[in-house]
């Protein structure tokens, strides 16, 4: 008999019932605030948890403790083969399963994807001018990239969202032309601050466009109702806002000017089995060595495994801080970029 779900609970009173999984370091992209162009060290086969230890660790967490979404993320999770059998593993939990890609690859995988179970994609878009995308991404993809919307359209994956990181001085005049390319797809778009998410890149806070800047833009061009949609800003970290003529909705994630940490229910696992219990936590914990035990005399049934990652995952959501310190003084960044955190 399975045990009833526990919910988990941090030190700082917040339920953890979403579940990030990034499946690989590698991408197809160099996208400047992500990742180095040169010089990274990716991770060999054999330190990837496999689709069944990444099934298995997510079941602990839907079955023991009531996690209700999965988030599939990289690198660029659709750089690794055969994805779609991991999505037909997860798809028995009968919880949101969600995908967020650079959109390149979904011209050809997108229905199998949708036909294995996934339900949703968020797809990262950060300028439709073929020259800023270039410098951003460091490939000239961007057509391909608008095909992935397509398929990811077609293929029933809704509700489609982009992502676009703004950041001041490069793409910030375009956050108009994105909405507009949203109401016209008839998909979300969701503008997200800049982020120090590379390890050693050159994030200063005058490049961050404030999420009430970049509303204050839209709103001039296409009207906004005044209050945003409820339920938004709180546990997702979208603060979505309807067109006023119904043109749908646009969303700001102001993780740096109005951090939404107080309501983070978010916790993450690497590639490589790395619990993380935030995007720019310092501490992590292994899951590898518990999954595939390693050290063990003798074999541990399966209940007995389980039995050790729901432990762990405890033990790693009991040490959950209040919330990072961007922009602070005492703000330390992680030592891994973005890639090999997964997003």
């Amino acid at each position: 008999m399975r045990p009833v779900p526990i919910p988990l609970i941090d030190p700082f009173d917040r339920r953890v019932k979403d579940l990030r999984i990034s499946i690989t370091d590698r991408c197809n992209f160099r996208c400047a605030y992500c990742m180095p162009e040169e010089g990274m060290r990716w991770l060999d086969r054999s330190e990837l948890l496999t689709y069944e230890e990444l099934a298995r660790i997510a079941r602990v967490c839907v079955e023991r403790f009531g996690f209700e979404a999965i988030r599939i993320t990289g690198g660029e999770p659709l750089v690794r083969a055969h994805v779609v059998r991991l999505i037909e593993l997860l798809s028995p939990l009968g919880v949101d399963i969600a995908l967020t890609t650079n959109g390149v690859k979904l011209p050809e995988v997108a229905h199998d994807l949708a036909r294995a179970g996934l339900t949703r994609v968020n797809i990262s878009l950060d300028s439709l001018r073929r020259e800023t995308f270039l410098a951003l991404t460091r490939r000239d993809e961007l057509d391909r990239v608008i095909a992935g919307v397509d398929a990811a359209i077609d293929a029933g994956l809704t509700p489609v969202k982009i992502n676009a990181v703004v950041m001041r001085g490069i793409n910030d005049d375009e956050v108009v032309d994105l909405a507009r390319f949203g109401r016209d797809k008839g998909v979300g778009v969701r503008f997200i601050e800049f982020m120090p998410l590379d390890a050693q890149g050159e994030w200063s806070h005058d490049k961050v466009v404030p999420s009430r800047e970049i509303l204050e833009r839209i709103d001039a061009v296409f009207p906004l109702r005044r209050e945003a949609v409820p339920g938004s800003g709180h546990e997702q970290p979208a603060e979505r806002f309807e067109y006023a003529d119904g043109g749908g909705d646009v969303g700001v994630i102001a993780s740096v000017t109005e951090p939404f940490c107080d309501n983070c229910d978010r916790v993450r696992i690497t590639a490589e089995g790395k619990f993380r219990t935030c995007l720019f936590a310092l501490e992590e914990f292994d899951l590898r060595s518990v999954v595939r035990d390693q050290s063990a005399e003798r074999p541990l049934s399966d209940d007995a495994v389980d039995d050790l990652l729901a432990a762990e995952i405890a033990r790693a959501v009991g040490t959950k801080w209040a919330g990072h310190r961007i922009g602070q003084v005492d703000f330390i960044r992680p030592d891994r970029s973005m890639s090999q955190i997964g997003g």
